[in-house]
């Protein structure tokens, strides 16, 4: 066991250092999930609105978030299955991403994903220290999640959209990494973005522009905000960057 901890671990930081670069064979498992990069940044109009930092890795403490259920909510409203290969977008200390790698189980994947080396540094000790083999690790960049093409049975980001600097951008080159008929999840509290949030009618807009189709929304319970599930659009459907009309915040 203590071996395996330290191959993940070696492995874990072997591929944070491997972007742009080529890891070794031993890890080339972590590696297949960091995927060729998407169009530009500069490709797509600018948000137009304000855009909260990025200020930790977890939103509160686990034990509240437990007691509220929430990565069983999101499990149970997006149904998350065993078997399934599941994103966790800005996964941070990777809070979901642990949770669901037990929902997923051992034939199924949970690609822990964020744009913070360090914060996937820490998330690697944790999978290392509790002998966890099915959490697979990728460094995005902040306009492109960096995911491989039709790799994710379904995708979550949990009170992070509102820290996504190009979200134009970002929901382009997040959608070719979806399976057909693959749902997205989005977790955000109902208030502005500077009060770290993202109001619904302003989230439907943005994703809207792109091409997605909103499936279902749900207020969850406890202080978690509400859950959005949309649609990926297929590439027939897919807005090109010129194509995109930004939407516009009224207050933020």
């Amino acid at each position: 066991m203590r071996r395996q901890r330290l191959r993940t671990i070696g492995c874990g930081l072997a591929l944070l250092a491997a972007v742009g670069g080529a890891p070794s064979p031993a890890c080339a498992q972590d590696a297949q999930y960091l995927g060729p990069r998407g169009v530009p940044a500069h490709a797509f109009p600018s948000p137009g609105r304000p855009v909260a930092d990025i200020v930790s890795p977890t939103r509160s403490q686990e034990a509240k978030r437990d007691t509220n259920d929430e990565s069983g909510q999101i499990v149970r409203l997006m149904g998350i299955k065993r078997g399934m290969t599941v994103g966790d977008i800005g996964a941070g200390s990777g809070y979901h991403a642990l949770r669901l790698a037990r929902v997923v189980g051992r034939s199924g994947t949970v690609i822990a994903q964020d744009v913070k080396k360090e914060y996937l540094a820490q998330l690697t000790e944790h999978i290392g220290r509790q002998n966890i083999q099915n959490v697979r690790l990728a460094l995005g960049e902040p306009h492109d999640p960096r995911l491989p093409p039709g790799s994710l049975d379904a995708a979550i980001l949990v009170h992070m959209y509102h820290e996504v600097a190009h979200p134009y951008a970002f929901l382009h080159n997040l959608a070719p990494a979806l399976k057909t008929g693959a749902r997205v999840g989005i977790v955000d509290l109902d208030k502005p973005i500077s009060g770290h949030g993202t109001p619904p009618d302003l989230l439907r807009c943005e994703l809207s522009a792109v091409g997605y189709h909103e499936a279902a929304f749900h207020r969850l319970a406890g202080d978690a905000g509400y859950l959005a599930i949309f649609e990926a659009p297929p590439a027939v459907r897919r807005k090109r960057p010129g194509e995109i009309i930004p939407c516009r915040a009224k207050a933020n």
